[in-house]
C-alpha cells in the first residue's frame, strides 16, 4: 500500500495547515503530514500555501497591517497582496487561519478565524505526538534567496533543533521542492532525509530558468532522463496528470521505480474540479466524482506514496 500523506494536513476538512487540519490527518490514518515552508521577516519559518497569505488568513481584514499590502515582481511573475517576508513572527501569530478554496469547501470555511499561523516547529511537534512522517516542502526558495533568506539553511536549523535526526528521530523526514537547488542546499548541511523533486505537469524549474535560461530543460524534458535524476535525487513527485491523463501509464513511471526512485503523485482530491475529465460525475465542480476510479489507476501504478486532501479516503482507496 503506498504511503498516505496529509496534504497540508486534511484540508477537505480544515482549513489547511491549521493545528486541526494535521491532527485530523493524523486521527484519520496518514502515514505523514506535508507542510510547506516560507519565511517570515526575522527568519521563522511559517507553514503556508505561499509567502503572499491574502487568500488563507484574514490579513486584508486587519486595518493595522493595510500599509504592508504591496506588488513584488520575480522571474517574470507579478503578485499583489501581504507577503509573510514583510512581517515578524510575532506580527504573523495575531493574523487567523482561512479556507483557501471556500466555493468548493464550505464546510472547511465554516471554521475560518478559528486558528493561528503554524510554524515549522509546530508541525514537527504534532507530528512527533502523533508517531507519523513529515514531509517538508521548500517553497520560492529561489525568490527568498534574493531578498537574502537562505529557507534551505532554516529549514535544516529547525530540523536538528526539533530532533529529527539521528537514532532519536521520531518518524520519516522528506525534504521535497520545486528547485533542485534547494533539495541540495538542505542535503550539503547533512540533514539526513529522503530528497524529492516535485514535477509540474509542464514548465521548467524557476532555479534552472534563471541558472540556464532558454537553455534550461523542461520537467518533461528531466522526465525523459530518468537516469540522470536519480542520480541527484531520491525519489519524484509528480502532478497526478502526468499519471492517470491516459489509461496506460507513462514510460517513466516504471523507468523511475525501476531505477530504485520513489514515485510520490499529488494530489488526490475527490471533487470534480480536481477530477480528470473522464471522472467527473454530475453536482457541479464541487460535487464528488467517481475518485474511486481514478485513484485505481495510481494503484495499479505502484506508486510509493500519495499525497491526499482527505486522508480517510485516500485510506480507504489504497
Amino acid at each position: 500500500m503506498p504511503v498516505i500523506i496529509g496534504h497540508r494536513g486534511a484540508p477537505g476538512y480544515r482549513p489547511e495547515h491549521t493545528r486541526s487540519s494535521y491532527e485530523l490527518a493524523i486521527e484519520q490514518g496518514a502515514d505523514a503530514v506535508e507542510p510547506d515552508v516560507v519565511a517570515t521577516r526575522d527568519g521563522v519559518l511559517v507553514v503556508r500555501h505561499e509567502n503572499e497569505i491574502s487568500g488563507t488568513t484574514d490579513v486584508a481584514d486587519r486595518p493595522e497591517f493595510a500599509h504592508l499590502r504591496t506588488v513584488k515582481e520575480f522571474a517574470g511573475h507579478t503578485v499583489e497582496g501581504w507577503f509573510t517576508e514583510d512581517f515578524t513572527w510575532a506580527e504573523l501569530q495575531t493574523l487567523r487561519s482561512r479556507e483557501r478554496i471556500p466555493d468548493l469547501r464550505p464546510d472547511s470555511a465554516a471554521f475560518d478565524g478559528a486558528e493561528p499561523i503554524l510554524s515549522l516547529p509546530d508541525v514537527l511537534d504534532i507530528a512527533r505526538a502523533g508517531a507519523v512522517g513529515v514531509v517538508i516542502e521548500i517553497k520560492r526558495a529561489p525568490y527568498f534567496a534574493s531578498i537574502g533568506i537562505d529557507l534551505a539553511e532554516l529549514v535544516a536549523r529547525d530540523v536538528r533543533a526539533a530532533g529529527w535526526q539521528g537514532e532519536g528521530a521520531p518518524g520519516a523526514l522528506i525534504v521535497e521542492s520545486f528547485e533542485e537547488q534547494a533539495l541540495r542546499g538542505v542535503r550539503e548541511r547533512g540533514i539526513d532525509a529522503r530528497y524529492v523533486y516535485l514535477v509540474e505537469r509542464k514548465g521548467t524549474a524557476v532555479d534552472l530558468l534563471l541558472e540556464r535560461g532558454s537553455e534550461a530543460p523542461s520537467y518533461s524534458d528531466q522526465l525523459a532522463d530518468i537516469p540522470a535524476l536519480a542520480d541527484r535525487v531520491d525519489g519524484i513527485s509528480v502532478h497526478k496528470h502526468l499519471l492517470v491523463a491516459k489509461d496506460e501509464p507513462p514510460a517513466f513511471a516504471g523507468r523511475a521505480l525501476e531505477a530504485g526512485l520513489d514515485l510520490f503523485t499529488w494530489t488526490c482530491r475527490p471533487e470534480n474540479a480536481f477530477l480528470e475529465k473522464r471522472f467527473r460525475l454530475l453536482g457541479g465542480s464541487a460535487a464528488r466524482g467517481d475518485w474511486r476510479a481514478e485513484w485505481a489507476l495510481l494503484a495499479q501504478i505502484g506508486v510509493t506514496g500519495v499525497f491526499a486532501d482527505h486522508p480517510d479516503l485516500a485510506r480507504e482507496a489504497f
